[in-house]
């Protein structure tokens, strides 16, 4: 019985941490692959122990809950309550999504680290610009950014973090990630180009827009159903795409 609260325990202080669900960071993972240059490619391969990008998308959710990554648990999200803005808003002292992208880039760019760090660093600059890009982590902090706000999912009680983590991308498409990318980067390179431009700085205060809607469309106990994922599907791909061509740009950037 003690073991079973005590896991109950554990997944309510994680849930605040994951933002797209594992689908959606592999599909963030694949698009950044597909736009490598050859030299940057070949470097990630030998940082990341001949594994690619997708093979570590999702590391972090479970890294920032062992000892040895504890005090990377608030980099995941950008924590922003109504009526405050992303400069108002008091600093996490931790650390948050939008300084642990720019710490990371500003690292890898310098150079100098060792194998292992280098190789944390990357793996953690490939989830978090996957989670940049999660409208609800740059939720507010007095709702756990969508977690403490119910609502139903076809019925079923569910918060508003769980629907845009995983219901809502997996009711889109049953795709697997390969499908995803295909379907979605299609642009010219020129639209790509366009698309991945801006710095982490201006990429969250897009996010925080795209939040303030959904927490106007979406109040508590609202009834979700096909309505909504015909409203907010385009908004998943959308976010989708600007953060593997972003993550893209950001690795040519590093590793050219």
């Amino acid at each position: 019985m003690k073991r079973i609260v005590v896991l109950m325990l554990s997944l309510l202080l994680t849930c605040n941490v994951f933002g797209w669900g594992q689908k959606g960071h592999d599909v963030i993972a694949y698009i950044a692959e597909c736009h490598l240059t050859k030299k940057a490619a070949q470097k990630i391969d030998r940082v990341l122990d001949g594994h690619s990008p997708v093979y570590y998308a999702n590391w972090m959710d479970d890294a920032s809950h062992t000892p040895a990554y504890a005090y990377s648990k608030t980099w995941h999200y950008l924590n922003v309550d109504e009526g405050k803005t992303i400069e108002t808003m008091p600093k996490e002292q931790r650390g948050d999504v939008l300084r642990a992208v720019e710490e990371l880039t500003e690292k890898l760019k310098k150079g100098g680290l060792s194998h292992d760090e280098e190789k944390d660093c990357l793996r953690m600059l490939i989830h978090l610009v996957g989670d940049m890009h999660c409208p609800m982590h740059l939720g507010r902090k007095s709702d756990l950014g969508g977690n403490r706000r119910p609502v139903s999912w076809f019925g079923r009680s569910t918060v508003l973090h769980k629907v845009w983590d995983s219901n809502l991308p997996e009711s889109a498409h049953k795709w697997s990630y390969t499908e995803w990318q295909q379907q979605l980067d299609r642009l010219s390179k020129e639209e790509s180009d366009k698309l991945a431009a801006g710095t982490p700085n201006d990429w969250v205060h897009e996010v925080h827009a795209i939040c303030t809607e959904i927490y106007d469309a979406t109040p508590e106990g609202s009834r979700l159903s096909y309505e909504y994922i015909s409203k907010y599907a385009p908004v998943v791909e959308l976010q989708f795409l600007r953060a593997g061509l972003r993550l893209g740009r950001l690795l040519n950037e590093i590793y050219n």
